[in-house]
């Protein structure tokens, strides 16, 4: 394979990646904290999207408790994020770990 062939084929790779990222944008996951107390959307950017916090869970002698939801849900929708980008960018790079890629 030429110098100019791989050149051309890393170009188009470098397109598609970013063509996933930006779908990876548009697309959200869930996660959710105390069963289902707090449930927190993030989207493949890894931005938080959503927060819903049932009331019953609002306590206002026990605020540590919610605020220990969110946090817990928060790093989990943004794990499941950042899962939902790896996977797609894989099959991309058929499993090929890319330093500072995702």
């Amino acid at each position: 394979m030429s110098m100019q062939e791989m050149m051309r084929q890393a170009q188009q790779l470098q397109k598609k990646m970013a063509q996933v990222q930006e779908e990876m944008g548009h697309k959200t996951v869930e996660a959710s904290a105390g069963g289902g107390m707090v449930t927190v959307t993030a989207n493949g950017s890894q931005n938080i999207t959503e927060i819903r916090i049932d009331p019953a869970v609002v306590d206002p002698e026990d605020v540590a408790m919610l605020q220990d939801l969110v946090v817990a849900a928060t790093n989990e929708a943004l794990k499941k994020a950042k899962e939902m980008v790896e996977s797609e960018m894989s099959k991309l790079t058929g499993g090929l770990k890319i330093p500072g890629l995702f």
